[in-house]
């Protein structure tokens, strides 16, 4: 799977492409109706130029939701840096609730490649932040932080650091209620263990989560052994073990562990289960929605893959 199209709604609002300066006559909507996109892309204006335009042109007094597409790359001259570009005009932004870093699409950048570096700085710049979410997992950093406001938290990686997921474990967010983790493989920096996933599970952290994602994992096998005795999970509504290398024997593990009837939605879809194995888990959740689409068949060599790595 690659992601071939740039967001169109964000945090219940459309989608606004902001890619440099529109001129003077430009008819723009209210700053606070639409996500803000803004991005550049190859050899085109720089970002920070954009950036810059959109400060001047746009009440950022009334922005409720930024999505932050492409900044340029290592081998770009006009590359920027976001964090510090957004961090720096924080209070610009007394209404921001929303922040996505990195809606950048395959043909600008492949999801591994794209370049972060510490992101810690957006969430002490926005502390009312209700969501965060970012793509690409290259050089991403975090450390443990906490937020009394974030709801929702997203990270999409073809490799997630394990430096990153533990930072999420020990974080104090007490009213998170959806949490996303693109796990992806080794051979692109995704490095987490179920040991790293431990805070997690067990219940302990984040007393309001309701949705949990540990997906596109080539240890998923190991991620549903692990959660088919995770305390987390009695009070889960959602729970997504999709995208990644799930076998007949991580399924197994799922249906002979704690019941998982009280879930409304189970989503494995992209998987490696037998026909047989897909009906047991259909039949074991009558009333839950259980997503076993995208059934893949193992390659050459029994080789495995998750939907999204490079």
């Amino acid at each position: 799977m690659a992601i071939y199209e740039h967001l169109v709604g964000y945090a219940g609002l459309r989608v606004e492409p902001f890619t440099g300066d529109p001129g003077p006559d430009a008819d723009l909507p209210d700053a606070g109706e639409v996500a803000w996109a803004i991005r550049t892309a190859f050899e085109e204006e720089a970002f920070d130029d954009v950036f810059a335009s959109f400060l001047e042109r746009v009440d950022t007094t009334e922005v409720t939701a930024l999505v932050i597409g492409y900044w340029g790359a290592s081998y770009d001259a006009k590359v920027a840096d976001p964090v510090a570009l957004l961090s720096g005009a924080a209070d610009r932004f007394p209404k921001l609730r929303a922040l996505f870093l990195g809606d950048i699409t395959g043909e600008e950048s492949e999801i591994s490649w794209i370049e972060h570096t510490d992101v810690g700085p957006l969430l002490a710049a926005f502390p009312l932040l209700e969501r965060f979410e970012v793509r690409g997992g290259q050089g991403l950093r975090l450390n443990p932080f906490r937020s009394e406001t974030l709801k929702v938290l997203r990270f999409e990686a073809g490799g997630l650091p394990a430096g990153v997921v533990r930072a999420v474990a020990a974080s104090d967010l007490p009213n998170l209620e959806h949490l996303d983790l693109w796990l992806g493989v080794d051979e692109y920096g995704g490095d987490a263990t179920v040991a790293d996933l431990a805070p997690i599970l067990s219940g302990e952290r984040f007393p309001a989560l309701r949705r949990l994602g540990l997906e596109d994992a080539e240890i998923q096998d190991e991620i549903a052994a692990a959660v088919a005795a995770a305390p987390v999970v009695a009070r889960l509504e959602s729970l997504s073990l999709a995208m990644g290398m799930l076998t007949d024997d991580g399924a197994e593990s799922l249906l002979s562990g704690q019941p998982l009837t009280h879930l409304k939605r189970l989503d494995l879809h992209h998987h490696f289960l037998s026909d047989a194995m897909m009906e047991r888990v259909r039949a074991a959740l009558p009333g839950v929605e259980v997503d076993v689409s995208e059934q893949e068949e193992p390659e050459e060599d029994d080789w495995r893959y998750v939907a999204v790595s490079e």
